[in-house]
């Protein structure tokens, strides 16, 4: 049994701990990242002493938080620019701690009654933003991967009704992606049976975007090697770059052909809730399925990430299974007939608590500013010397180089991320390295952004 004053004691103390701790990392003194080699960082923290020894107490876990959040990534940190995570809104952490106590894995509705009820909730909200209201379905998943891949189980549910049975068709079907594509759809693919020669790629413009007029051209070459189309990959925006493709254009391809349209909207499809940049997602109510994930730009903390699809029984016959421990007939409300998981955390209060603090318009406007912080680095970083940019961002991801076709990007890199006041990441476009920043951080202004070019012109000379 819990000791309730411990707990309560050790749960103020944690308050009290990440309080500092994020007031500090937005104001940015600190680095950004501390990234120590791992038997260091082990020792530091103590880890082999209380694996063997156990015996922590309130005041020595105070010691060990202290030393785990210094030693980490600092996402709400200003320089942290690397990766399309959240700095989390504290409802989303509010949420979390619930869960953490109360531990209702809601896929079974009896479970968890309260949690699966807001998360039907969060899904027809985000239904109705997708346009998909109506017939449609979805359910949410940890992670943008995992719903990419219930979509595919959906697509190759509607194209081969009798894989789950018999398996996937050899040789037969077709994965149409984009190389700009999610690595977790090709990824998907081989899971599911088709192999990574049954991927196609359509035709894009130098800068990855799918070319809606070439698309007849990939469909000739899947039919001509004896295949059939299960599915057509759309980014709404891609990873590496933050550039939409054209859905409208692409949509109609699809209905034209009967083909499945899957829009990967894991990072864009939240400029749906911003008036500036929601018409980046025309279209968008064309695709068979989509996937949305709220720990990217909804300010959930890791993970929460929706798979809507516009038929809700193409969702239900992705998975055909029987378990007597937990399907009993009729599911009703539960929802592990649509999910690889079975126990699965209470995500839902996650965005609906941020929604409940912020409103639609408060996250629309959290969307639109990092937008438009990136368009900002992007104009600062086009009028500075040895800058070059490849392209005028449509979302909160930018790309640049710094210096001559022979300056070594990743070098740059690392060393500001051993300076550790910064932290990038990198991507190819067309075959040249940049580096890439994700604009996720509400403390990233304009001082950081002319601080980080200064900072890269002095690593790349």
């Amino acid at each position: 049994m819990w000791n309730i004053e411990e707990f309560a004691g050790a749960a103020h103390d944690t308050v009290d701990s990440l309080a500092a701790y994020v007031s500090e990392s937005q104001a940015g003194p600190s680095p950004v990242l501390t990234n120590p080699p791992p038997g260091e960082l082990a020792a530091r923290l103590g880890l082999d002493r209380w694996i063997r020894e156990g015996g922590m107490t309130g005041e020595t876990y105070r010691g060990f938080l202290d030393d785990y959040l210094a030693t980490g990534t600092r996402v709400h940190h200003p320089g942290h620019l690397a990766h399309q995570i959240a700095a989390p809104f504290f409802p989303a952490a509010l949420a979390d701690f619930v869960h953490g106590a109360a531990n209702n894995p809601m896929a079974l509705y009896e479970m968890g009654a309260s949690a699966a009820t807001v998360e039907f909730a969060v899904i027809r909200w985000m239904l109705e933003k997708t346009g998909l209201a109506g017939q449609g379905g979805g359910v949410l998943t940890h992670g943008g991967s995992l719903a990419n891949l219930t979509a595919l189980l959906a697509a190759r549910a509607a194209a081969a009704p009798d894989a789950w049975r018999a398996g996937t068709p050899a040789g037969e079907l077709a994965l149409l992606a984009p190389p700009s594509a999610h690595y977790s759809l090709a990824r998907a693919g081989a899971i599911i049976g088709l192999g990574e020669d049954a991927v196609f790629e359509p035709a894009t413009d130098p800068l990855g975007r799918v070319l809606p007029e070439r698309l007849p051209d990939v469909l000739d070459r899947v039919r001509r090697a004896g295949r059939r189309p299960m599915a057509l990959v759309a980014g709404a925006c891609a990873t590496g770059t933050g550039l939409y493709d054209d859905l409208r254009a692409i949509g109609a391809f699809c209905r034209e052909h009967g083909i499945w349209f899957h829009v990967d909207g894991a990072h864009g499809a939240s400029a749906l809730l911003s008036e500036r940049h929601r018409h980046l997602l025309d279209g968008i109510e064309t695709a068979d399925s989509i996937t949305w994930d709220a720990h990217k730009m909804l300010g959930t903390s890791s993970l929460a990430a929706a798979v809507l699809v516009r038929r809700a029984d193409d969702l239900d016959r992705a998975f055909r299974q029987e378990a007597s421990y937990l399907f009993y007939g009729e599911q009703g409300f539960d929802t592990m007939g649509r999910t690889i998981e079975c126990s699965k955390a209470e995500l839902g209060l996650k965005v609906f608590l941020n929604l409940a603090w912020y409103g639609e318009r408060g996250l629309g406007e959290h969307v639109a500013a990092r937008y438009a912080t990136a368009r900002r680095l992007w104009e600062l970083a086009a009028a500075r010397p040895g800058f070059t940019c490849p392209y005028e961002p449509q979302s909160n991801i930018v790309c640049f180089r710094y210096g001559g076709p022979d300056t070594d990007q990743a070098a740059i890199r690392a060393r500001l991320m051993a300076q550790g006041d910064f932290y990038l990441s990198s991507a190819e476009i067309a075959g040249s390295r940049y580096l890439r920043a994700s604009v996720m951080a509400p403390a990233t202004g304009d001082k950081t952004l002319s601080a980080l070019l200064d900072a890269v012109a002095r690593a790349g000379s």
